[in-house]
């Protein structure tokens, strides 16, 4: 008979604990909320102190029915839904349907699904946190609030199935405002100047920017200043005024928050938001390492850089017996935690330093281990000691100009010995040292250059999620979604990494401005996640809360549903005719960007592609090349006569021709912004160069999967082999 039985969320997860806890546990999964607010009416009484009305959720009668039996059965029923909020409130959900008082020692939480951690959490339960379960009915309450009582009228005011929401709204806002400042961001011309200077003829020649005239910053605005500071410096004598050299420090950064992390993956791996969250979620509830299963990483919903003591004896032990005592920070590095973050939960790290992504390669498909990679190195190197760079300065006088020239040489890597290529690059600038008062002599004076100043960059979805954060706005466990309703939605759309408001996204967020500040309110969002906090803190209660919320909407409700005329979205018509029914078709906007379609829906359903022509003819079949874009709205090229040619590219194809072989040559955009030229044909000279880091990860990967092919392929046939022996022996009447 049982004795116990556990109940977390994901039946990956409970196969992976089941292990852990031995024959005398059941380990069996919710499969996230039982419960919810219906969703055919508002199910909120506001009369009565927003009183929820619960309801099963449909589709889950069967899985409650055996979780009854099951709990029926068992001697204790232990909760281990997620440490979290949402998690707190699914086991008061669990609570009521099994009967299970809130005061009863019936919960358990741990950070990281570990034998140690799990049986640990096992010898310490604890009653249900209300103040916790308040918090998440409160944000669940507002949502309804919002999501009820607000997208109707966008419904019938602008068009039918959008939505509003008290996040997804400011950050819609946040994107709309920063295309705003773009198109109207007026460019101001600006011109540099800089020299090449050398002590004496053999000595090395090093480059100084012109940054002063007459004491006070140099600002060149147009050609004619430009050249005329080029006669006075190619006639000026320059002697080096002023000469520093000192040690600067570049400290290691702290381990990942759930943020951070979302923020990195997008940067270094290109992982949209939701998919850095779904591997995360893979790596957090176990990964099978032969002899079972083990989660791979602390819990990855978290805000804070804090460290259990025990995983950082366990780093630092690591890097002075692996990487060199050198290399190990000489005191513990402790990080700061935002003022604003609950700091719950430790932050993102491995589970053990020990399982490096090397031993993890067999185990891991490429975008785990690539996700894992980073998690672990950025952990590894949060204790490691600085990296040390030599710094000089000189301050060079030429007539009433002033140059600078500064050089920096690594003379310790520190933590980017393993940091790699996911630290940011900073190349050595050697730059002499030369005593102040010494003539030096000019080389060569380099030609003025011209520029323009830049608006601000487009958000992508590591740099949303970074205002997100510092605004205050939503919670590490909401980023991910609100940026997928938004593009859902159509509010918002991809362009590479480029994330761009939409005419439906203006529209919405004017209309929402206008009659409802509040609500779309930086300020005010960011104090209601403020509120939100005090309930878990048992500060305040969640009436309190909603009240303070509700009244003033429900008075900008009124006021917009009389006020607020009904919006056209108005179509523009393009030159392409529908090839069903011949009408001119329009250009609509959908979650993957603009598309062609008919205007005659529903009688007519005919959509196609928006084709952009970059005039670069084929090189296989001489047909057009036109831009087109993934699911998730990657841009590659390709040819317009696909399926029949199949050619395509993500490199952007050019009008030129290599001098090599003949072939066409493609620019290549690099991370960091640089643009290259190459060949497309890969067996020419001028071809870009395959990296040797992914060929050799690509071999190890297929020399493990080969492998185990192989083993599973011997397997088999050992296992026919007997069978065949043993069906032979039998029919001889002889044991085999």
């Amino acid at each position: 008979m049982m004795k116990n039985l556990v109940i977390v969320e994901s039946p990956t997860k409970s196969k992976t604990i089941e292990k852990f806890l031995g024959k005398n546990f059941t380990v069996t999964a919710s499969m996230g909320h039982l419960r919810d607010l219906p969703k055919s009416t508002f199910g909120v009484d506001v009369e009565h102190d927003f009183e929820p009305k619960y309801i099963n959720i449909r589709g889950k009668g069967e899985l409650i029915k055996e979780l009854k039996t099951l709990a029926k059965k068992a001697d204790k029923v232990y909760l281990a839904t997620d440490p979290d909020r949402e998690g707190e409130a699914i086991s008061w959900h669990l609570g009521h349907i099994l009967g299970i008082a809130p005061e009863d020692k019936c919960r358990i939480e741990f950070h990281e699904i570990t034998s140690t951690a799990v049986k640990d959490a096992i010898k310490h339960p604890r009653s249900i946190d209300m103040d916790m379960v308040d918090a998440q009915q409160a944000r669940r309450i507002l949502d309804r609030i919002v999501g009820y009582q607000l997208s109707p009228l966008l419904w019938r005011k602008i068009r039918k199935g959008l939505s509003a929401g008290r996040v997804q709204s400011v950050a819609t806002k946040i994107v709309a405002d920063r295309d705003r400042e773009i198109e109207a961001f007026e460019p101001v011309e600006y011109w540099t100047l800089s020299a090449k200077l050398r002590e004496n003829a053999k000595a090395p020649i090093f480059e100084a920017e012109a940054v002063k005239y007459q004491g006070k910053k140099l600002e060149l605005h147009n050609v004619e200043e430009a050249r005329a500071a080029e006669a006075a410096l190619s006639k000026a004598e320059y002697i080096v005024q002023e000469a520093g050299r000192k040690e600067r420090k570049r400290h290691p950064v702290p381990p990942f928050t759930t943020s951070s992390l979302q923020q990195e993956a997008n940067k270094k791996l290109n992982f949209s938001a939701k998919k850095t969250m779904m591997l995360a979620q893979q790596l957090y509830e176990g990964v099978s390492l032969g002899k079972g299963s083990v989660g791979l990483i602390t819990y990855m919903r978290t805000d804070s850089v804090r460290l259990a003591d025990v995983a950082i004896e366990e780093i630092r032990t690591y890097i002075q017996q692996n990487i060199g005592s050198e290399f190990c920070s000489p005191k513990v590095n402790h990080y700061t935690t935002k003022k604003n973050a609950q700091d719950a939960h430790e932050a993102v790290r491995p589970t053990s330093i020990e399982r490096t992504p090397q031993e993890m390669m067999q185990y891991l498909n490429k975008d785990q281990l690539r996700l894992y990679t980073l998690i672990w190195n950025r952990a590894v190197a949060s204790q490691m000691a600085d990296a040390v760079y030599d710094v000089t300065t000189l301050t060079i006088g030429a007539g009433d100009y002033q140059l600078r020239a500064t050089g920096s040489i690594m003379k310790f890597p520190g933590w980017l010995q393993l940091a790699g290529k996911f630290a940011d690059e900073e190349k050595d600038k050697t730059v002499p040292y030369i005593e102040p008062d010494t003539k030096i002599v000019l080389h060569k004076l380099l030609p003025a250059e011209q520029h323009f100043t830049e608006p601000p960059a487009h958000f992508t979805e590591a740099t949303l999620i970074k205002e997100l954060e510092d605004k205050g706005i939503g919670r590490p466990s909401t980023y991910a979604p609100t940026i997928v309703t938004i593009l859902n939605r159509g509010y918002v759309v991809k362009e590479g990494k480029k994330l761009l408001i939409t005419e439906l996204g203006l529209m919405t967020v004017d209309m929402l401005t206008e009659y409802f500040k509040g609500l779309i309110s930086i300020p005010f969002s960011a104090q209601m996640e403020a509120h939100l906090d005090e309930i878990a803190e048992h500060k305040t209660t969640k009436e309190a809360v909603l009240h303070s919320f509700y009244d003033p909407f429900a008075e900008d409700l009124k006021v917009a549903e009389e006020k607020i005329p009904h919006v056209e979205i108005p179509l523009e018509v393009s030159d392409v005719p529908c090839d069903k029914c011949g009408k001119m078709m329009v250009i609509r906007e959908g979650r993957f960007g603009k598309f062609l379609a008919c205007p005659g829906f529903p009688d007519c359903r005919n959509t196609k592609p928006i084709l952009v022509k970059i005039g670069v003819k084929c090189p296989k079949c001489g047909g057009e090349l036109i831009e087109r874009k993934t699911k998730t709205g990657k841009i590659f090229y390709g040819c317009e006569k696909y399926p029949d040619c199949d050619f395509t590219t993500w490199d952007k194809p050019l009008n030129e021709v290599c001098g090599k072989c003949g072939g066409m040559l493609v620019e290549h955009v690099e991370r960091n912004g640089r643009k290259q030229k190459f060949c497309s044909n890969p067996e020419c000279a001028d071809a870009r160069p395959v990296r040797p880091s992914a060929a050799k990860t690509t071999t190890a990967t297929t020399t493990t999967k080969t492998a185990a092919k192989k083993t599973k392929t011997t397997t088999r046939k050992t296992a026919a082999k007997k069978t065949t022996t043993k069906a032979a022996a039998a029919k001889k009447g002889t044991k085999a």
